[in-house]
């Protein structure tokens, strides 16, 4: 963890209002200094034998001891003769009007009293002994939630309470086996905490006519087209049994609402080109339930905000309409290629400032050998599905540079970037990489029996799972 998230203003200036003690600022800001000096407990120090090599480490290590163990005198003793600041876990504050003098053995006895007969009344531990517990969230909240899942049930409560800061978990298209021909796709939620499996509530307008599998389409899966933007899922087009679009309007999922349904598009389609940049959503061609030449060269925005499709430049041909395609926002452009694969493809880029169409960069073009994605819409990122490679694109020199090889990679299908973690779908499952760390890490997140993944998103924890 690095010390600048703790020392965060909001945290800071919460402490010195609460506490009504200036040298909490002081404290927190010689927390988050980068030429902080460490600190080293002696040998003599009741608390650990063992160094920490920041003050942070220290703060931490100490909370979590007072969850376990608390303190006697002769660490009351040393933490008062210590460092000032860290008084406040050593008394039992309870309330911003307390008058919490460090060196006064009455009120400290009167505070650990006060605390005492708090307990009695509380059906729940506090989280940090000492601290009033939106206090400690704020401190607690600062940390890596799978550290906090596994110290005690206080904080596993926490996590997941309504209050804490949703966490990142992936939202899933999964599917029974292509032995099960007509049955359609369900959607799961995966809780990385708990490494648990929840089936999302069902929306408003069933899936069961959405196929991914026709007989009139024996070596190709019928796209399901899904996107997210403003902390939303959003499902926009797939197939029927009759090879008709599924779609007459969007469906919406958010963590925290449910389901909900978009602005209907002028045109109901699938094997469109679907993506969004600065949170708004774009189509670009695609067939209905036959195939048009002006919707085959259409493009259309929806901002969130507003509750219409709006028209924007359209492409110069229908050569777009061939499949289901990305759109991937990059760096304010839509790129996107008519065909999957090794197979030959055209390429074409979307400004959405200046709304209008130019061709894709040839060394770009080179690279789209099957997924694609951008971390952030600032850096691309492709998996070479038949090689089971992952590249990053250098804009400078219009080269794709290769990052990492797997054998799970091949096959690839989807992928997602958010926040230094890319997740691959394939026909292996799902594989999350961590392209912060050298070398990459892969991690694999095991499927619910039976099932397999058509598409994966990264959005908020659902609230209230456990």
């Amino acid at each position: 963890m690095k010390k600048a998230e703790i020392g965060t203003v909001p945290f800071s200036l919460t402490l010195a209002f609460h506490f009504k003690k200036p040298f909490f600022l002081s404290f927190l800001t010689h927390l988050t200094s980068p030429n902080s000096t460490c600190i080293h407990p002696q040998a003599n120090n009741p608390l650990t034998k063992h160094p920490y090599q920041t003050p942070l480490s220290f703060l931490l290590y100490l909370t979590s001891n007072l969850i376990h163990n608390p303190l006697n005198k002769t660490q009351k003793h040393f933490l008062m003769s210590y460092h000032t600041p860290i008084n406040f876990m050593a008394n039992s504050c309870t309330s911003s009007s307390s008058n919490c003098n460090p060196t006064s053995s009455t009120t400290t006895t009167t505070a650990i009293k006060r605390q005492k007969h708090h307990h009695n009344h509380n059906p729940h531990p506090p989280l940090i002994p000492g601290l009033p517990d939106h206090i400690a969230q704020l401190c607690l909240s600062s940390i890596n939630p799978s550290l906090l899942f596994k110290v005690c049930h206080s904080w596993r409560r926490l996590i997941y309470s309504p209050s804490f800061p949703p966490f990142l978990s992936l939202y899933a298209i999964l599917s029974p086996p292509k032995s099960h021909h007509f049955n359609s796709i369900q959607l799961h939620n995966f809780d990385p905490i708990s490494n648990t499996w929840h089936t999302l509530p069902p929306p408003p307008q069933p899936l069961h006519h959405i196929l991914l599998h026709h007989p009139s389409f024996l070596s190709r899966n019928l796209s399901v087209q899904s996107t997210t933007v403003s902390d939303n899922l959003i499902l926009l087009a797939a197939t029927t049994h009759n090879l008709s679009p599924a779609l007459s309007q969007p469906l919406i999922f958010n963590p925290s609402e449910g389901w909900s349904f978009g602005p209907a598009l002028s045109t109901p389609r699938r094997w469109c080109a679907l993506g969004t940049s600065n949170n708004v959503v774009y189509v670009a061609s695609g067939i209905g339930s036959h195939f048009f030449i002006e919707v085959a060269k259409s493009m259309e925005k929806w901002d969130l905000s507003k509750n219409n499709w709006e028209s924007k430049t359209e492409m110069k041909d229908g050569r777009f309409s061939r499949e289901a395609v990305d759109a991937v926002g990059w760096r304010g452009k839509l790129c996107m290629v008519n065909v999957k694969g090794d197979a030959a493809k055209e390429g074409i880029v979307y400004d959405v400032e200046e709304d209008t169409w130019k061709e894709m960069p040839e060394g770009m073009l080179l690279g789209f050998r099957g997924p694609v994605a951008a971390m952030e819409e600032e850096v691309m990122y492709v998996v070479d599905e038949a090689k089971g490679i992952l590249s990053r694109y250098n804009c400078e020199d219009d080269v794709w540079e290769e990052i990492l090889e797997s054998p799970r990679f091949k096959g690839a299908e989807q992928i997602v970037a958010k926040r230094g973690k890319i997740c691959v779908v394939s026909v292996a499952g799902i594989s999350v990489v961590d392209v912060e760390v050298a070398p990459p890490r892969i991690s694999v997140v095991e499927l619910p029996e039976g099932f397999e993944a058509v598409a994966v998103h990264i959005l908020p924890r659902m609230p209230n799972l456990r």
